[in-house]
């Protein structure tokens, strides 16, 4: 796309450099056979100290 005031195309940037602060994460999945062993795993997490996050796939 050009700029129509300058008549230039825009400036390529970097992978990276679009100013997004990235911090590395890292995380475990659990399959389960239903809802009900999904809240069972999650509630001993969380007796744990845990902070799980709930996933539907």
């Amino acid at each position: 796309m050009v700029n129509l005031t300058t008549n230039q195309a825009p400036a390529k940037r970097r992978q990276g450099e679009n100013g997004f602060k990235y911090k590395p994460q890292f995380g475990l999945v659990i399959p389960c056979k239903d809802q009900a062993e999904q809240q069972q795993h999650y509630a001993r997490l969380i007796e744990l100290g845990m902070a799980p996050k709930v996933v539907c796939v």
